[in-house]
């Protein structure tokens, strides 16, 4: 592989292996460190590149896994998911807090569930992965990613009614 070659298919990656590992981190300069990890890893090894299938579920698996590695050598007791929603001009400042104090909320019920299931939500729901490429990045098959999913989905929403009287509506 190329540099250019690395530049198109490598680089262009780079924010979604940051978000991911920020998320797991919580820690801006951790997410960093690993995301920079990761290129050089994946530069080190950019003769044998050409031989995977997705370099972007590779880079991404590799990711999970420094992450992982550091927050059990730190004896770290719990992630942080994040995400910064898009701001609409146009909203009052009443449905601005309220919907601040649901995706809060979200967050937090996120931050409550399970390892796998929290990973799971956040590359389908935050990324946008599709469920082949979650499987291949986290090595579990795609039925176990729609289960845990459900599960994950139906939990926040089973608290959200039971606990905060907020209400789904189906488009």
């Amino acid at each position: 592989m190329t540099v250019e070659t690395f530049k198109i298919e490598v680089l262009p990656i780079k924010n979604k292996l940051y978000r991911f590992a920020y998320r797991l981190m919580k820690s801006i300069p951790e997410a960093e460190d690993i995301v920079q990890d990761v290129f050089i890893k994946l530069w080190s090894n950019k003769k044998k590149l050409a031989e995977i299938k997705s370099i972007e579920a590779f880079a991404m698996t590799m990711t999970k896994n420094l992450c992982l590695d550091r927050l059990k050598s730190k004896k770290y007791g719990h992630y942080e998911l994040t995400e910064q929603h898009d701001e609409i001009n146009d909203k009052t400042p009443f449905v601005e807090v309220e919907q601040n104090d649901a995706y809060q909320r979200v967050r937090k019920l996120i931050e409550a569930l399970p390892e796998q299931q929290r990973m799971i939500i956040h590359l389908r729901d935050i990324e946008g992965y599709e469920y082949a490429e979650i499987a291949e990045v986290l090595n579990i098959t795609e039925n176990t990613i729609r289960v845990n999913l459900s599960r994950a989905r139906r939990k926040i929403r089973d608290t959200m009614v039971k606990n905060y009287n907020y209400e789904f509506t189906k488009n």
